[in-house]
């Protein structure tokens, strides 16, 4: 596997296209915390993360075997547009399948409502501003704790790393993620 370490993301596709399975397990590494990402930052009602995320890897498999280099998109770039556009897809069905609103599956941020819609270049001004709004509202509802430990998840740190980073218990970092949920889905539905 060591081999496969050094090689270009756009080297290991052709390897994998062509049925090298170690390859297609380097490249699953390496992404396997972009999928991370882009399932936490939606949950589904009655929906686990772990389902997003094994969505966001049905996007990658499918990145990996759709990508062409001729086409000159770097494979980064085309994988995380289609693991996000999985798990949106995703996000979406549930809500079809329960016949409730898209609402009650939402997105955890604004720079996620966005990522919704293609912001035009003017529009590019207001999604900051509105980030730094709601990111003022996050930190109006959430405790201190609770915030801190939220942008580290946001960020794409696991439970066991923001332990780490911060020094508390899983148990205690857990729950601040579970009571962040749960507020900032109310401040979305204002």
């Amino acid at each position: 596997m060591k081999e496969f370490e050094r090689k270009k993301d756009e080297e290991l596709v052709t390897l994998s296209q062509n049925g090298n399975r170690q390859a297609m397990d380097e490249l699953v590494c390496r992404y396997a915390n972009l999928v991370r990402g882009r399932a936490r930052g939606y949950f589904l009602v009655d929906g686990e993360t772990d389902d997003l995320m094994q969505e966001g890897m049905i996007g990658l498999y499918g990145a990996i075997m759709d990508y062409n280099a001729r086409e000159g998109k770097s494979f980064k770039n085309f994988a995380y547009m289609c693991v996000r556009r999985r798990i949106i897809d995703a996000v979406k069905r549930s809500a079809s399948k329960k016949n409730q609103p898209l609402n009650t599956s939402v997105p955890l941020s604004i720079a996620d409502i966005w990522a919704l819609v293609e912001p035009s270049l003017d529009d590019e001004m207001i999604m900051q501003d509105e980030i730094l709004e709601y990111q003022q509202k996050m930190s109006k509802i959430l405790s201190d704790f609770e915030f801190k430990i939220f942008i580290m998840y946001m960020n794409g740190m696991t439970v066991a790393e923001i332990c780490t980073a911060t020094g508390k218990p899983f148990k205690s970092v857990d729950n601040a993620i579970q009571r962040s949920k749960r507020k900032l889905q109310q401040l979305l539905e204002k």
